[in-house]
């Protein structure tokens, strides 16, 4: 378990009170593990860091996968980064482009089309445009593909990792577009881990990415996250989760920061998992998890 250092200063929390201790913790993880067990999942990834006490519990948080559309989470923070450096403005107008370079070796470029996209309104304005602000929120909230896209290629890939590896988040790694079916064949994807994710937005809890007001607004996206159906649902109702949802086939994957009632503080908790083919399964599995993690966090 990772132990805070005790520090008076701003950006390192002062340990109080252990709220898991060993034991505590031991139980808590053979109560997931059970869980996983239970499950079809060929993996279940899980990172949980409190920002109350800085405890952790870690299960194949450094194992790399595919990240679905948990790596929008790198593309929104550069964004918020380019715009604080001056690189593009938030409310810069980007024209509504359809057609994208694919990876795929020799492959020709490929068009998306809303089969594959869970946000559709974008598709009905050729030759329009919209804002950076507006194309990071469809991205989050609805998980724009097409947004998300238009966004690579203004930001710019390199940039994205870059930023990854600054802010200690570097095993999230952007390679191609989304919907590279091409790219994604000859095992070109994009790539995360449970500990990236929890790192970056731990970071994002604290409001130290990119700059306080940018983590704020960051954090409002997020929060108004449409997908419900993983951590969310296994919180009492109306506990607000600024979180981001991915999924592919046999790949479901929920990140977030929960804030329990009161002024305590919030919590940041990754559940990635991988092989389970129903729907409402994988999601009960990670909604099941995140019932556990939040009544340890609170009950003890």
């Amino acid at each position: 378990m990772h132990k805070c250092k005790t520090s008076g200063s701003d950006s390192t929390p002062v340990r109080k009170a252990t709220i898991i201790d060993t034991l505590q913790r031991k139980t808590l993880t053979a109560a997931i593990d059970a869980l996983i067990r239970q499950s079809s999942a060929e993996m279940v990834a899980v990172a949980f860091h409190d920002l109350a006490t800085g405890d952790e519990v870690m299960i194949r948080a450094e194992e790399r996968v595919h990240p679905a559309s948990t790596i929008k989470l790198a593309v929104l923070a550069e964004a918020f980064h380019q715009a604080q450096q001056g690189g593009v403005r938030l409310d810069e107008r980007i024209p509504l482009n359809y057609t994208f370079t694919s990876n795929g070796p020799g492959a020709p470029p490929f068009t998306l089309t809303t089969d594959l996209d869970s946000e559709k309104t974008l598709y009905d304005r050729p030759g329009d445009s919209e804002t950076i602000r507006e194309l990071c929120r469809l991205m989050i909230v609805r998980s724009s593909n097409l947004a998300t896209n238009l966004l690579y290629d203004r930001l710019g890939v390199d940039a994205v990792n870059a930023y990854m590896r600054e802010v200690g988040a570097g095993d999230l790694l952007l390679r191609n577009h989304l919907q590279d079916i091409k790219a994604f064949q000859t095992g070109e994807t994009n790539l995360a881990n449970a500990r990236a994710l929890a790192d970056l937005l731990t970071r994002l809890a604290e409001k130290r990415l990119v700059s306080e007001a940018a983590s704020e607004e960051m954090i409002d996206i997020l929060r108004g996250q449409e997908f419900k159906e993983g951590i969310p649902a296994g919180l009492p109702p109306h506990t607000p989760v600024a979180h981001k949802t991915g999924s592919f086939t046999r790949i479901y994957h929920d990140a977030g920061i929960v804030y329990p009632p009161g002024d305590r503080p919030p919590y940041v908790l990754v559940v990635l998992t991988k092989g389970i083919a129903d729907i409402t399964e994988v999601q009960k599995l990670v909604a099941e998890i995140s019932e556990r993690i939040y009544t340890a966090a609170i009950a003890l």
